[in-house]
């Protein structure tokens, strides 16, 4: 069950079917049961895509499923492709950040304000944000003094 519960259905699957030689009718029955669950999640492939904004969207739904390590590879080639996308820049600096990795967070999210200074204040108000942002050194990039020109 805890390859299951870790998505890795290729072990799970050969776990479940070792457990059908088992003494236990009932174990047997819900191993098999698993195993078509492990077989329908193979079967399902990811989507083909293409665009930068497919790549996005596609990564947002990742993060908030905080399959964050997927989320970010992701956004790191949608920002291959549009390099000066702010949506982007701001999407990996939170994804960056959630994973621990505030040196790259913060980069990204300098961009994202640099690109467009109302993710500013959207950053402010981010649930993501705030829960690794107001202690850390994104705290002053965020909350605060505006520069001069903003």
């Amino acid at each position: 069950m805890k390859a299951f519960h870790a998505r890795d259905f290729q072990t799970a699957k050969r776990l479940f079917e070792q457990s059908l030689s088992g003494l236990s009718r009932e174990m047997a029955h819900v191993a098999r049961l698993h195993i078509r669950m492990c077989e329908q999640r193979l079967n399902h492939s990811e989507p083909v895509l293409r665009t930068p904004d497919e790549l996005y969207h596609y990564a947002v739904g990742l993060m908030n499923q905080r399959r964050l390590e997927e989320a970010e590879g992701k956004l790191r080639k949608a920002l291959e492709a549009a390099p000066n996308s702010d949506y982007i820049h701001y999407a990996l600096g939170i994804v960056c950040g959630l994973r621990g990795n505030l040196d790259e967070a913060a980069k990204h999210l300098s961009r994202a304000i640099e690109i467009d200074p109302r993710n500013r204040s959207l950053a402010r108000s981010d649930q993501d944000f705030l829960e690794f942002g107001k202690n850390s050194p994104l705290r002053e990039l965020v909350f605060g003094e505006k520069k001069e020109g903003e």
